[in-house]
């Protein structure tokens, strides 16, 4: 079928301050394509009526393994709940020949089998991590330090309990650019180019239209 001739997903795994959503969005906008990130969340709260700020509170935290316990096969871990929401959501959108971008959230694994996924995986050297994650949020740079592994930490954790593959590791992605090497803007040309060459020019001509 065409759409799924002209089906592209990209996957978008990031450092914590390497700007991996920043580039997520600078592709959707060049493409025209929908970015899901936390925003699942949101679209999954209103379907099925549930507190957005609990959901919030889950989403793409690992499950702690020190309150879970599995009954009859079914975790009662309210981090795996809402993974799991969160794969079938992402799934159902490929299955349907959606195109997308989809950042973190195991898309890398969950979505392998889908003709078109293209996995990116953004990072960047802890110097200029410190420095955007000190600018943007107004804390000094010992407490940028501590926010970038802390959140570093916990999608490694969430990423390797879900997937066989291991976060981070480039034998497990397409494509690994470091941005503190050539900057946002530059890093998002180097993946668009590579998509493009991916894709082939039957794509690159739709896609610009």
């Amino acid at each position: 079928m065409e759409h799924e001739k002209q089906q592209v997903i990209i996957t978008i795994g990031r450092e914590y301050g390497s700007g991996g959503h920043l580039i997520a969005d600078m592709l959707g906008e060049k493409y025209g394509l929908p970015v899901y990130d936390s925003t699942i969340i949101e679209v999954i709260a209103k379907e099925k009526n549930l507190n957005l700020e609990k959901l919030k509170e889950y989403d793409e935290k690992p499950r702690n393994r020190l309150f879970t316990r599995s009954i009859d096969g079914y975790s009662n871990s309210p981090e795996d709940v809402i993974a799991y929401m969160e794969f079938d959501f992402l799934r159902e959108k490929a299955k349907s020949g959606e195109s997308f971008i989809v950042v973190g959230r195991c898309g890398s694994s969950i979505l392998k089998g889908y003709r078109g996924v293209i996995s990116i995986f953004v990072t960047g050297d802890m110097p200029e991590k410190i420095q955007r994650v000190a600018t943007e949020f107004h804390v000094s740079n010992e407490d940028a330090e501590m926010m970038i592994q802390k959140n570093n930490k916990s999608r490694k954790l969430y990423h390797n309990f879900y997937c066989k593959e291991k976060w981070g590791d480039s034998r497990y992605y397409e494509l690994t650019i470091n941005t503190s090497k050539i900057g946002f803007d530059r890093a998002a040309k180097v993946i668009d180019c590579y998509i493009k060459e991916r894709m082939g020019d039957d794509w690159a001509e739709h896609i610009a239209r």
